[in-house]
């Protein structure tokens, strides 16, 4: 691949901090992120997804249980690890990731949340975005599942999306065909301003709609809900299922 043809985003957040208080009792012992679904950790779907994209090095925040995060991934090479110690306090995804700005460079990151997994259909959705990228038009762009296809979530959906992929809030309206999959697309730049400590991205999510600079990619595969112990059985069936027709 020439450098002309490199994908533009090569960092990532990785947020592994949660406390994954509905998975409990198996998160009494074991950070959520490293609960396995189809014989892999969730982390390391993640992880492998950043990788396939292009993605060199991966900061990960850790909080509960962090000493077994960090063993986990220390052997990693692709990509490239670095930790982000959240131990003393538990930030939230912004507060935790504006905390990580520094190990993250100047140009646009994806933000993960450890515990998203989903299945493609051949293509790298994270590639996808990585090219569908435009700073120009966007503050933020987000990974969407669409709601009725979507694995194990019963919620009312989050967004709408125009034919441009600008997307709004699903308000008061009684459904949204489109679900936040737990991925996004930002820059350093766009944390100005925001409060120290704890905060959630949702904050960003709100900042960009406001002025119509909140975009969103629409998944090619399944994205799969995990929250509960409940909900492990019927992702990991999915994830056979779509690993059996990709095959």
């Amino acid at each position: 691949m020439t450098e002309a043809a490199s994908p533009p985003i090569r960092r990532a957040m990785v947020l592994a901090a949660g406390l994954g208080q509905r998975m409990r009792p198996i998160t009494d012992t074991l950070p959520k992120p490293l609960v396995r679904i189809g014989g892999k950790a969730m982390l390391d779907h993640a992880l492998d997804r950043l990788a396939e994209a292009g993605v060199e090095e991966v900061v990960v925040n850790v909080h509960h249980l962090a000493g077994q995060i960090e063993m986990h991934v220390a052997g990693r090479t692709s990509p490239r690890i670095v930790i982000s110690d959240e131990r003393a306090a538990l930030l939230e995804t912004g507060g935790g990731t504006k905390k990580a700005l520094p190990l993250l460079g100047d140009g646009p990151f994806f933000s993960v949340n450890s515990d998203t997994l989903w299945s493609e259909t051949g293509i790298s959705n994270l590639a996808v975005m990585a090219q569908a990228w435009d700073p120009a038009r966007m503050d933020m762009l987000l990974l969407l599942a669409r709601r009725e296809t979507s694995v194990g979530f019963t919620g009312a959906g989050d967004f709408f999306s125009d034919d441009a992929g600008r997307l709004t809030r699903r308000g008061q309206a009684a459904s949204a065909p489109y679900i936040f999959a737990g991925v996004s697309v930002l820059t350093p730049a766009f944390f100005a301003g925001t409060p120290d400590g704890s905060f959630s991205l949702n904050l960003l999510f709100d900042r960009a709609s406001a002025t119509s600079r909140l975009f969103g990619h629409v998944l090619e595969g399944q994205w799969l809900h995990i929250g509960a112990p409940h909900e492990i059985a019927p992702a990991e069936a999915a994830l056979a299922a779509a690993q059996a027709l990709d095959a």
